[in-house]
């Protein structure tokens, strides 16, 4: 693996970085027998529970003896090192676990997920010897339960604009004064990792870890939410609270930089928590249409149900093995992997969200009705689309962080021209990758690059041509925009679209191609079938983004939305 450079960045020049993608990336056998002890013990506790589950969503409120059981099934230390107390899972693992938990009950997935996956997640990536030493083994039993402070009241995708503070006493100490809404876990964590400007009103972020036993910490009252009813949900507020100096979690100022990190490592808690809820989404669809008949027949047997089934199991393998292939980045150690977490956020919740309400479809009338399970999916599923970054954020996330790696190269390129016979071992070898670059995009990858078996040769094929298509695309953005690219919201979208289809799809082929390799192609039909299907509909997706980035409505869409709003809404009527 090549853990300097980035899978989605090389995309945006063309090339694939098929040593980090391929083989397949498989968990390893000793952790694999130990996730599947974990698995066995969640289905042991949760799988004849749908009432109960629904009686907490009704309730809005997970009673603290269910809490207390999952401390003591060990839930909250999934992540935590097994010298501190905990499982140790790998962020594989993690995500396989909390898959499993996802299959049963969303809040309950919320409620350890957020723990793990951004609460205390600060601490294992950035706490010293000793803040680890005080607080993971709590962590790792229960005993401290935690909470991720970042959003307040109008700050919320834009964290760099959060107004809570924390200021520096002569003895070296801090005192933290803010209030921060939408914490999971706020009415019962006793550990918070906190964000606050810790220089004035144009100061950088600072992250704190701050005790609940602090004085002046408290919480405001339980949110009353749409969907993942029985988690817990408040406002955590701060008043003069002073948290000691060994307290600050990392370098002072690099709060930014710990918050997109504990971010970016922990989406593949949300990833698999999503892949966990289609899987139970796709099993309650399959029954429910081979048990109930229409004109006589199974409705499994009508192609409409078949297309819906079919869509809703290739979605889910997409994710899965997108969110495989992110975990496995982090595992082994890649310096950047954002974009790709950025990207397996927004397709596996995206992913959930058409497969729930699909799964509510097929159940016709009893999908929305409340004695069954499918509209409390779909209300849970909802909320994984906004939180940890909403979608519209990390589509222009990923855009403009491609656009930089692709200007930046550009931008390397013309200092090379004007200094090649200054300096011309740099600046011919820089031109020299230019030039191989641009011949690629002229004949194209070659199709040995993409190391897959023969069944997929076309698959793999369509997903070098457009890779291509896409690096000459984003060129001409940025040659035609410069900097006003920021404000082209609309072609960042379909950029980060066809960014996303395309990482998704090298990861589907990775994970067939060691499916084939595994066991035959002649067993694998079904699996081939899963990556024929995702790629023909990638590829239709991809042909419109690419070519509705020159010829689109994009001017009319800003005069008509300003003319709405200019008006106070829609005032067209047929009086």
């Amino acid at each position: 693996m090549n853990k300097d450079e980035s899978v989605a960045n090389n995309l945006f020049l063309g090339s694939v970085l098929t040593e980090n993608i391929f083989p397949y990336p498989k968990i390893k056998e000793e952790e694999s027998e130990l996730i599947s002890m974990i698995i066995d013990t969640v289905d042991k506790f949760m799988e004849n529970k749908s009432e109960i589950f629904r009686q907490y969503d009704n309730d809005a409120s997970q009673p603290s003896e269910y809490i207390d059981t999952l401390k003591q099934l060990g839930l909250f230390g999934l992540i935590v090192p097994e010298e501190h107390s905990g499982i140790g899972l790998s962020n594989r693992g993690y995500s396989r676990a909390l898959q499993q938990v996802g299959r049963y009950d969303a809040s309950t997935a919320l409620t350890i997920g957020a723990h793990s996956s951004i609460g205390m997640r600060g601490l294992v990536l950035f706490g010293n010897d000793d803040q680890k030493k005080e607080y993971l083994e709590k962590l790792a039993t229960g005993e401290m339960i935690a909470a991720f402070c970042l959003t307040e009241s109008g700050s919320g995708s834009d964290a760099a604009s959060i107004k809570t503070t924390a200021t520096k006493n002569e003895d070296g100490t801090w005192t933290l004064n803010g209030e921060k809404i939408w914490i999971t876990n706020g009415p019962f964590a006793e550990f918070f990792t906190v964000f606050a400007k810790t220089d004035g009103d144009s100061g950088k972020l600072s992250a704190f870890i701050v005790e609940k036993s602090f004085d002046g910490v408290s919480t405001g009252h339980k949110e009353d939410k749409m969907g993942i009813r029985a988690s817990a949900t408040s406002t955590v507020v701060f008043t003069d609270v002073k948290v000691p100096a060994k307290n600050l979690l990392g370098e002072e100022g690099k709060g930014f930089k710990i918050a997109m990190s504990i971010l970016n490592s922990g989406r593949t808690g949300l990833g698999g928590g999503s892949v966990g809820a289609m899987k139970n989404c796709i099993k309650l669809a399959t029954e429910q249409s081979t048990n109930r008949k229409q004109f006589g027949k199974k409705i499994s047997d009508f192609q409409l149900i078949k297309n819906k089934i079919t869509q809703m199991s290739v979605d889910c393998f997409a994710a899965e093995s997108l969110v495989n292939i992110v975990g496995a980045l982090i595992d082994e150690g890649s310096e950047d992997y954002s974009i790709e977490a950025a990207i397996s956020k927004v397709y596996s919740t995206e992913a959930l969200w058409r497969v729930s309400n699909e799964a509510l479809q097929i159940a016709g009338g009893n999908g929305f009705m409340k004695e069954f399970p499918y509209e409390r999916i779909v209300r849970d599923s909802r909320i994984n689309m906004i939180f940890e970054g909403t979608n519209e954020i990390l589509r222009l996330y990923i855009a403009l962080s491609g656009y930089k790696t692709a200007g930046n190269y550009l931008k390397e390129i013309g200092k090379a021209g004007a200094n090649a016979f200054n300096d011309p071992i740099k600046g011919f070898g820089v031109l020299g990758s230019y030039i191989a670059k641009k011949f690629t995009q002229t004949t194209g990858i070659n199709a040995d690059d993409i190391p897959v078996d023969d069944n997929l040769k076309e698959y793999a094929d369509i997903f070098s041509d457009y890779t291509l298509a896409f690096s000459k695309i984003v060129e001409d953005i940025l040659k035609e925009h410069k900097k006003e690219v920021i404000g082209k919201q609309l072609i960042s979208k379909r950029v980060a679209d066809i960014a996303i289809d395309l990482l998704t799809g090298y990861s589907v082929l990775s994970r067939v191609d060691s499916i084939i390799k595994e066991k035959g192609a002649s067993n694998a039909k079904a699996e081939i079938t899963i990556c024929k299907i995702f790629t023909q509909a990638a590829k239709r997706r991809m042909n419109q983004n690419l070519r509705r980035i020159e010829n689109n409505e994009d001017s009319d869409v800003d005069y008509l939305a300003d003319f709405i709003i200019a008006n106070d809404g829609y005032n067209w009527d047929i009086l």
